[in-house]
């Protein structure tokens, strides 16, 4: 059976939290409202959009919900047009993904970015080609559900126990939790280790080598 090492990517791969941050302050902005602090918004990274603007306004009815994602859409492509997007790879992740894939590990990604968002991040890195399963929020019910894991595991031809969901925050450790792959969370990234602890994260690593370590064990 296949090893299969899924990513996520926002705070996982790559440090994307200013993008997130300026465009959920500009949409916030067209629609009127005052633009939330950045800790909250930090802190819904991960979930597809429309459920990330019932975290960050659990009042508002869906329909507002749903038109707020949108105006995110398009502040995050105004931003992309403008050159202001920028996403660089954490130190140590390319060499990671080139130790996994060296030793026989296939990769994938879960995120809650779009397709588009997504290729465009790898391609620009030079990495697309490395990833055999690509999971966006396009196609799938936001993160914790387990769809995005169990969709991965099929097209790679790999087994819950010979995988692991590598991800920054709660909703991965959960989804993780539910696909009952192994959970290693990454202190890098937007939420804390005890957070992480306590979505039932199996590793919580410092470093990107560390998750090299691990893949060793399996």
């Amino acid at each position: 059976m296949n090893k299969l090492a899924i990513f996520d990517c926002d705070g996982t791969l790559v440090d994307s939290q200013l993008n997130i941050c300026l465009a959920m302050e500009e949409c916030f902005a067209a629609a009127k409202l005052e633009p939330p602090c950045r800790e909250k918004t930090r802190r819904i990274v991960g979930l597809s959009l429309i459920e990330a603007m019932q975290v960050m306004l659990p009042e508002a009815e869906s329909d507002f919900h749903i038109a707020l994602a949108e105006d995110y859409k398009r502040a995050f492509q105004k931003m992309r047009a403008q050159g202001r997007v920028v996403e660089p790879l954490y130190d140590g992740i390319a060499e990671l993904i080139a130790e996994l894939d060296e030793a026989g590990w296939l990769l994938g990604v879960a995120t809650g970015k779009s397709d588009r968002g997504l290729r465009l991040c790898l391609e620009h890195h030079g990495i697309h080609a490395r990833f055999v399963t690509l999971q966006t929020a396009d196609r799938h019910p936001s993160k914790p559900h387990p769809s995005m894991i169990e969709t991965a595991l099929a097209e790679a031809g790999a087994a819950s126990e010979t995988a692991m969901m590598i991800g920054d925050t709660s909703y991965d450790m959960a989804m993780a939790r539910a696909a009952s792959v192994t959970g290693v969370g990454v202190a890098w990234g937007y939420h804390d280790r005890e957070t992480l602890k306590e979505a039932g994260a199996d590793h919580i690593v410092g470093n990107p080598a560390a998750i090299a370590a691990i893949a060793r064990s399996f």
